[in-house]
Parts: structure tokens; sequence; C-alpha cells
């Protein structure tokens, strides 16, 4: 059934079967994240379409996680037994010991990083790049906006838009500025001090993790925007409408699992460019409370769920 996590058990469940193209994954680690918490109460309403109309097609919830292959299946070249990698599947499945997914979301982890930091990159890690470099178009010099720069998405925002050469201005609230400043934004605005809504800065490019700008935000404040998150239907169905018949160039998308994506991030990482921030580690038994913590929406970068054998190797 459709809920919260209270609705969610801990249960022995069938070890995946291998199938084509796909790679079985002992998981090590996992993380919560927004897209958890939407699937799992089924809202918006619209998902249930894609998720499952009464209740979820797939018992086991989850989505980003990080471990060892422990079989390949046919036509893969690119890994082998025995591969630390990370990914993610909005599929689901991933909360549970293994995970059987597509190769093609998944890459290798970098050499010298342990399960808990990369299982919490792909969803977070690869809607901040894509925001900014793949609908962005964000170059070198520029000068970016983020709205939410202390979550999840955010905190890999400002790091990756800085890592490509920006000029990063970042929002957030007053308690998490010294937490922003450490991520490298150069400018840190405060929306309890400061009404972002009637913020008169000019930015060649907008972005908005936290879904509260509206559509004559963007237009005030930037040359283009890239629309992430939103915070009512309401407000998306309305900023959308009037993307409709604007020549502004808004873009709005649900990021997408791939491995050079996912390479690129772990290049990233490698060259130290950027950190992932866990603010809170939880037991893979505490699922359902790691995914409270986050749906209160004050997460400063990422919560991570680890399974027992994730301390081990």
């Amino acid at each position: 059934m459709y809920g919260g996590p209270e609705v969610l058990r801990l249960a022995d469940a069938e070890k995946p079967t291998l199938k084509d193209d796909h790679i079985l994954v002992k998981v090590f680690a996992n993380s919560a994240n927004p897209a958890d918490w939407h699937i799992l109460r089924g809202k918006p309403f619209f998902a249930r379409f894609t998720f499952g109309l009464f209740k979820p097609k797939d018992k086991v919830p989850g989505t980003d996680f990080s471990g060892v292959v422990e079989e390949v299946g046919a036509n893969i070249g690119t890994f082998k037994v025995g591969d630390r990698v990370f990914g993610e599947t909005l599929k689901g499945g991933a909360f549970a010991e293994y995970v059987c997914v597509p190769a093609n979301v998944c890459a290798v982890m970098p050499e010298g990083t342990d399960f808990p930091e990369m299982a919490s990159v792909p969803i977070a890690g690869l809607t901040a790049l894509q925001a900014l470099v793949t609908h962005g178009q964000l170059k070198a010099g520029e000068t970016v906006l983020i709205n939410g720069s202390s979550g999840g998405v955010g905190h890999f925002a400002v790091q990756i838009a800085k890592a490509y050469g920006a000029i990063v201005t970042a929002v957030c609230s007053s308690k998490s500025v010294d937490f922003v400043k450490s991520l490298g934004a150069d400018q840190v605005i405060a929306y309890d001090k400061e009404n972002i809504h009637q913020h008169n800065g000019k930015y060649d490019l907008v972005v908005d993790t936290n879904g509260n700008l509206s559509h004559k935000d963007y237009t005030r404040m930037g040359q283009r925007g890239v629309m992430v998150g939103f915070t009512t239907m309401g407000h998306m169905v309305s900023t959308l409408l009037k993307k409709s018949v604007s020549k502004f160039p808004l873009a709005q998308f649900t990021a997408e699992a791939n491995t050079k994506d996912l390479q690129t991030l772990a290049s990233l990482i490698r060259a130290g460019k950027i950190s992932p921030h866990i603010e809170k580690t939880y037991s893979y038994t505490d699922i359902p409370a790691a995914i409270s913590f986050i749906e209160n929406m004050r997460t400063k970068g990422k919560v991570v769920m680890l399974w027992e054998n994730a301390a081990d190797d």
C-alpha cells in the first residue's frame, strides 16, 4: 500500500534473478532521496501511473546504492565480478541486500572512496550535474544562482558549478550559510533575511533545486533557468503554463542515470573537486527513520543507510 515510512517492513525477499544487460550488486550502502518518499506515498498522484495505481508495483523501494558486483549478465563488457560500483534505479529495489540493475545506470567507484560516500552521489549528483551542464549549458566565467543550496542536490550543485568555473551565488537558510560557504559559494543569500522573490541580482543561469521560484523570479533574475523541483503541484503547473507562452528559456527535467555522467561525477570526486556531505547515517534496519528525516526538508547534504557488511569491506 501507499503511505508514509510507517508502512515499510523489514522482511526476507527472493534474491533477484540476473537478466541480460544487467548486473547483480550486493548492496553495502544506500542513500535516501525525496524520490523515495514521493514513490512511497504515491505523490504526486500522476506518478502512480508509472509506479502503480493503487499500490507500488515493486515491493522493495529504494533508488541510490553502492556495493560490489556479484554476477554479470550476458553482453556485459564494462563490469566484472568484484567491481565496487555505485548507481541508481528509479524502478526501485535498492533497499535490499541485492539489487539487479541495468549496467548502464552504474559506474565503478573511484579508488579511495567508501560505500557510504558513493551511495550518496547518484540521484542528487546526477540531478545537479544535468541541471547545470546538460540543461543549463553552464560555461566557465558565467554567474549562476542556486536556490536550495544546502540540500542533497544543492550542495552538489554549488561544488559542480565551481568545478566548471562559474561564479556562484547560493540561497539557503541563515543556519546553513557557513556550510554553503564551505562548499565554495562566492556569495550566499539567507532567504530568511532577504526575500528571494524580491531579489534583483542578475545571473546568466538560475537553478532552483528547492522548487519555490515563480516564472517571474526566473525572468527577473536570469538569462535562462532550470527548474529541478517543485513545492506543490499548483506551483509546478502554474510555472510550466507560463513557460509554454513565454520565450524565456526555462528547462524542467527528471535526471536520467547513465554511466557517462556517473563517471564524470566519479572523476570530480577523485580530483577533489566535489565531496559528498553526509549529515546522518542510519542502519538498514532504520530505513523508515531515514526517510522520515529527509521528509522534513532540512537536511544538509545527504543521509545514508549502511548494511551490516559495509564497515568490513
